[in-house]
């Protein structure tokens, strides 16, 4: 069964969790389609407005682990004291390095690694925290264009998985690294 948790602001108003899988994207990447295609349910609001999710939200993956749901980054409608508030919970979020198992990036598939994309995986490299890409929305490119952008935006990757929430495309493959990262009982 998967279940809500959570939202959380604060590191006080996280939950107890023992192992965690993070969503992270810049806004407007696809992250909350991604969410519902991986667990065949609705579980995070999609629209057409980014920057939707101001909180991080925990689920309960029948369980076994919990998927985190983090506010998607690079989204410019946010006074300077949201940005600020943001960065403060992203990094209380990220200090439970212990708990997380793996970081799913999600990057648009169509224009490659934004700025702030590329912050992030530096990011993720500084605090060896596992991590695996995922170029969303490949339903959206021809098959030469996705050769293409796989040539010219993600050819010095190698732990890449190209998805479309659409059709569920490599969805299977996405659980199965998540899976890998898991420990069991």
């Amino acid at each position: 069964m998967i279940r809500f948790l959570c939202s959380a602001k604060t590191k006080n108003s996280f939950p107890v969790t023992q192992q965690e899988i993070v969503f992270v994207g810049r806004s407007n990447v696809g992250k909350s389609s991604l969410l519902n295609a991986l667990y065949q349910q609705k579980l995070a609001y999609t629209g057409k407005t980014p920057g939707k999710t101001r909180l991080i939200n925990f689920f309960d993956i029948h369980g076994k682990y919990t998927a985190v749901d983090v506010p998607g980054y690079g989204y410019a409608r946010r006074s300077d004291k949201e940005l600020i508030e943001f960065g403060q919970m992203m990094d209380d979020y990220f200090s439970r390095k212990d708990k997380i198992k793996l970081v799913v990036m999600i990057v648009d598939s169509r224009i490659g690694f934004t700025a702030d994309d590329l912050d992030m995986l530096e990011y993720l490299k500084d605090s060896e925290l596992p991590y695996v890409i995922v170029a969303n929305k490949i339903d959206k490119l021809s098959n030469n264009q996705l050769a293409k952008n796989k040539k010219e935006f993600f050819q010095e990757q190698d732990n890449i998985i190209y998805v479309s929430c659409l059709k569920k495309t490599n969805i299977d493959l996405l659980e199965k690294a998540i899976c890998s990262y898991l420990e069991v009982d």
